[in-house]
């Protein structure tokens, strides 16, 4: 009964001083807002990441070590890989997918404009592996040419069009290639991918640049890794053996970092609300301390008299915290579309539960804020309160 009764007491103060109340919850409300957005921009941003690098999650690069010769001694050339090095690649990871990849940059023609692009060399079979198609069909023999997202829509290519490669002869483009984001292998966006012997005949090149291993059980990374060091680097560095999977746990664990830190300085507004809070309390302990005096005269305890200012600083957190958190949806929505032109990664759980965090932080602060207003309402001396003009 007596819970009640303060509580009423609490929520009668607030009324009566609405304009002073209303300050304090559009305080609270734009501390959670700013929390939960950008708490949500933050996780947006580390899925969006994760899901364009996910593709290559699942792989390991072979590239030569710088002034490595092929596993065979000097049967290679410099800084290259060469078939006897991909056959011990295949042999160590086996079952395991091995994809040799030849590259180059090249001076090209289409039409009657000149530009530059990136030229992949792979074996048909292992093109569908490791690249998804948009429109037209794959290579089909070597005289043809499949052309990047970018690299198509920055030239005007279409399926039929025409490639002249430098002084290596024209390619006719059979089919458009599914934009692939950034990667850790290749990065065919901007450039066009032929079949492997025609680089060899156009380039003349006696070796791969890299191999690219795709792993179907990506608990089994690690130890492909090893067995392919173990078979190539045994007398001495032939290549470099990187882990894309363990890159991208490292960039995805920087992007957190830095939503944590974001999110933290968002909660600055929190406190500075709380600090408004604080204020609106300590004022309001002024303005009742002979109402203070009047009820512990009347027998009213210390406790009582802090759980009443206490029930006070809560409603203004309830109020302002769940106001934010609706408001926070529609926060969070405008700076998924503004910052990531989707709002595709809204709705996870992982991005919602900011909402929780949010509301629970601005009543939090709230609660924080009225405990020294409350303490002090408590510990003032009846008689001296009775006396208070």
């Amino acid at each position: 009964m007596h819970s009640r009764m303060f509580f009423d007491f609490a929520r009668r103060n607030v009324r009566l001083h609405w304009l002073r109340s209303l300050l304090a919850v559009l305080g609270i409300i734009i501390g959670v807002v700013t929390i939960v957005s950008i708490g949500i921009l933050g996780n947006s941003l580390v899925l969006a990441i994760s899901d364009s690098l996910s593709t290559v999650g699942d792989s390991i690069i072979v590239s030569p070590h710088a002034g490595g010769m092929g596993f065979g001694g000097g049967g290679s050339a410099p800084e290259l890989i060469s078939d006897r090095d991909v056959e011990q690649i295949r042999r160590a990871v086996a079952p395991h997918v091995t994809i040799p990849v030849y590259s180059g940059a090249s001076r090209m023609k289409i039409g009657n404009e000149d530009t530059v692009g990136v030229v992949y060399g792979l074996k048909s079979d292992d093109i569908p592996i490791l690249l998804e198609l948009a429109e037209g069909t794959y290579l089909r023999g070597s005289s043809s040419a499949m052309v990047g997202a970018r690299f198509a829509e920055q030239n005007d290519i279409k399926v039929g069009s025409r490639i002249t490669v430098g002084d290596k002869g024209s390619l006719r483009v059979v089919g458009i290639l599914k934009e692939r984001g950034m990667g850790f292998d290749i990065n065919p966006d901007y450039g066009i991918v032929v079949e492997s012997r025609w680089f060899e005949d156009a380039y003349g090149q006696d070796g791969y640049d890299l191999v690219i291993v795709k792993v179907k059980d990506l608990n089994q990374i690690d130890e492909v890794k090893v067995e392919i060091e173990r078979q190539l680097n045994r007398r001495e560095t032939v290549v470099d053996v990187i882990d894309t999977r363990a890159i991208l746990d490292t960039i995805l664990t920087a992007f957190g970092q830095i939503s944590t830190f974001t999110t933290a300085i968002g909660g600055i507004s929190l406190i500075v609300a709380g600090v408004s809070i604080l204020n609106i309390m300590l004022m309001s302990v002024t303005e009742r301390i002979k109402e203070i005096g009047v009820l512990r005269s009347i027998g009213t305890k210390r406790q009582e008299i802090r759980r009443m200012f206490l029930y006070e600083a809560l409603i203004l957190g309830l109020i302002g915290s769940g106001i934010g958190g609706v408001l926070s949806i529609f926060g969070g929505y405008a700076v998924s579309l503004v910052m990531l032109q989707t709002t595709e990664y809204l709705f996870v759980p992982s991005s919602l539960i900011y909402i929780a965090y949010g509301i629970a932080f601005g009543i939090g602060t709230s609660l924080l804020s009225g405990l020294y207003p409350a303490w002090k309402a408590s510990n003032l001396n009846p008689i001296e309160a009775l006396r208070h003009e």
